[in-house]
């Protein structure tokens, strides 16, 4: 007898070298912080500012404004939030005073929040309807906050957990939505790795492109960063009140440019010592700077051999020729169109690993 059993079919293929190249638009949402369409999670304990944190998110993306006060967005868009412990009048407080710290009017803003009293990610309805609202409002970004009151599985199973980030990394696709799932670690967890701590299942780690963690400390609120395609580093964060008006703001980071890359590992140690009263510490100059402790140390060492940095026992000083307020390093010439060897330009040092001329791997996603 025949076989006339249909053909299974095989799954869709491509070689390597024909697939889509890189974007040549940045791959920042907004830059250090969010990955370009990245969905993660913003965790931390109770208390810890996390959804001031997700609320700043959604004021620069709408707005343009840097997040804090101090990280560049690239992409602006509208903003989907639902949250979902916080009554609506306190979210508009929220809002309204995060925006009275970006310089933003909120009713100038494409910011929309879902008013449903339940979304329940584990109920094929409410899922249909999270799609069809995306669909329609088309965001650039979407809060979702907490994850403990979008379903009701056992966080600890993978085997639910899995199904609804599933569903969630769907949307991202389908829509080219970033998605920022706001989420809280178990108890008595400081000493844990960040991501590790996370309650419930690994699966909510691993799942995270861009991932953000809040904690306190005696006397700091810190924020660390992890990125699955670039370097990240911690930030010490405040909470200000301007009048009746709360908003978090980052610390210990050189100033944003409101065009060009970001300052080089040398141009921030020129500019923090030539504001500085007093010799700083590495320490000083790793918060101050925002840089890793390797670059740090490294670009410190080409600046003492180069004569642009000295070192005494109290910590790092400019030499007294040093000037930053024209381009990094000394004059432009000798008059015959070539540089002295005392004034070669700092950009035309070596760049050590993980650092480009617009910056180190704490502000530069990584390449390939």
């Amino acid at each position: 007898m025949k076989d006339t059993a249909t053909p299974r079919e095989g799954l869709p293929f491509a070689r390597a070298c024909d697939l889509s190249a890189a974007p040549s638009q940045s791959p920042w949402l907004v830059e250090g912080l969010w990955a370009e369409q990245a969905v993660g999670i913003l965790g931390g304990e109770p208390k810890c500012c996390k959804s001031f944190l997700a609320m700043d998110m959604a004021v620069s993306v709408a707005s343009g404004a840097p997040c804090l006060r101090r990280f560049p967005v690239r992409r602006t868009g509208a903003v989907l939030l639902f949250p979902a412990e916080d009554a609506l009048t306190a979210v508009r407080q929220r809002l309204e005073g995060i925006c009275a710290a970006a310089q933003a009017r909120l009713q100038d803003l494409p910011i929309y929040v879902i008013t449903a009293p339940r979304l329940l990610l584990d109920l094929p309805q409410d899922r249909d309807r999270l799609r069809e609202t995306v669909a329609a409002v088309k965001p650039t970004l979407l809060v979702l906050d907490p994850f403990i009151r979008l379903h009701r599985a056992d966080e600890n199973a993978s085997k639910e957990v899995a199904p609804l980030l599933g569903y969630l990394r769907e949307l991202q696709r389908e829509f080219q939505v970033a998605i920022v799932l706001v989420h809280h670690v178990r108890k008595r967890s400081g000493k844990d790795r960040p991501g590790q701590a996370l309650r419930g299942s690994s699966d909510l780690h691993g799942w995270g492109d861009s991932n953000l963690y809040l904690r306190r400390t005696t006397t700091r609120l810190v924020l660390s960063m992890e990125q699955r395609a670039a370097a990240a580093d911690d930030v010490d964060l405040e909470l200000l009140a301007n009048g009746p008006a709360l908003a978090l703001t980052a610390r210990n980071l050189p100033p944003p440019t409101a065009e060009g890359p970001p300052a080089s590992a040398s141009e921030r140690i020129l500019r923090a010592l030539q504001g500085a009263t007093q010799p700083m510490t590495m320490q000083q100059l790793r918060q101050r700077c925002a840089l890793r402790t390797t670059t740090l140390c490294e670009t410190l060492t080409l600046l003492c051999q180069a004569g642009r940095v000295q070192r005494g026992t109290k910590g790092y000083t400019l030499t007294a020729a040093v000037s930053v307020s024209t381009p990094p390093i000394g004059s432009t010439g000798n008059g015959n169109g070539k540089q002295t060897a005392s004034a070669a330009n700092i950009n035309d040092l070596p760049l050590f690993s993980g650092e480009t001329q617009a910056g180190s791997a704490g502000t530069q996603p990584a390449q390939g």
